[in-house]
């Protein structure tokens, strides 16, 4: 039975160790950034969003050291900046987080939090969150899931902040590398009720629902195949790896990504090693 107050992929979060370095670098390939965020106190990080439709990617970076940003802080030491997590669409994270207790699971959350926006015309609004986690032990992988409410939508997907020079409009695929893809698959399949399905290389997805990205799970030699030419230094053999994004123009994605793009295929791709430990690869 699928869980009713959880649907798709929403974002993806990048822990970076310099988020004012790692913004310059994400508008250097063609990214519109939102401006810097910082989140409450208790939170202790800020990041910087970059908005697409339905979903969006977050650079997330530490400030201040704190409980609730411990786990971030050990992924960051263990195997460097990376996707430490995904997050889903919460339609109520209250309710969600009860549904995944009923199935023996103890959430952690809902947390409310809140980071002040500077909106186009000058004024200052917040947006405001309302999140639950899985246990920090079920990370499928090696890369965190959790739960994302947005209370003001308003204030977070701004049009002026969703056009692209490097004509990126959603995320296609959340790849998370791993030795045991079939394992680490079957396990966030448990978690949010979905079926996992074998790929012909022996990489397995599990949709995410709601019609959003879908997350694959491949050995990084698997990865390597998919993407021929591209360098993965900088890419830990278990946790997350890459986002595949939709262009909407291939031809702009080039010109916009410049010596950072590899042609792969059909795809054009920045290697992790370019993108802050996160391999991205833009599709038609």
């Amino acid at each position: 039975m699928a869980l009713k107050n959880v649907i798709g992929i929403d974002h993806a979060v990048v822990m970076v160790r310099d988020l004012d370095k790692a913004a310059e670098n994400y508008r250097q390939l063609g990214f519109t950034l939102s401006p810097r965020g910082t989140h409450s106190a208790h939170m202790g990080t800020g990041n910087y969003t970059i908005m697409f439709d339905p979903d969006y990617m977050e650079l997330l970076g530490v400030l201040a050291p704190t409980e609730h940003n411990a786990p971030a802080r050990a992924f960051v030491e263990r195997q460097g900046e990376g996707i430490e997590r995904v997050a889903f669409t919460a339609i109520d994270s209250a309710a969600g987080a009860e549904e995944i207790r009923a199935r023996g699971l103890t959430p952690i959350g809902p947390t409310d939090f809140e980071r002040p926006v500077t909106l186009p015309d000058g004024t200052v609004s917040a947006a405001k969150f309302r999140t639950f986690m899985w246990p920090t032990a079920e990370a499928p992988g090696g890369a965190r899931i959790f739960a994302c409410q947005h209370k003001t939508r308003e204030t977070v997907w701004i049009p002026e902040l969703m056009r692209h020079a490097n004509a990126a409009k959603r995320i296609s695929e959340v790849l998370i590398a791993t030795p045991e893809p079939a394992k680490d698959a079957a396990h966030l399949a448990r978690l949010i009720d979905r079926e996992p399905k074998a790929e012909a290389d022996g990489a397995v997805t599990v949709p995410s629902g709601g019609g959003r990205a879908a997350f694959v799970y491949l050995t990084l030699d698997q990865l390597g195949k998919r993407y021929p030419g591209v360098p993965l230094a900088g890419l830990s053999e278990r946790g997350g790896a890459a986002l595949v994004l939709a262009s909407g123009d291939l031809a702009a994605t080039e010109k916009a990504l410049g010596s950072a793009g590899v042609r792969s295929g059909a795809a054009i791709v920045v290697p992790p090693a370019r993108a802050n430990g996160t391999l991205l690869a833009f599709i038609a």
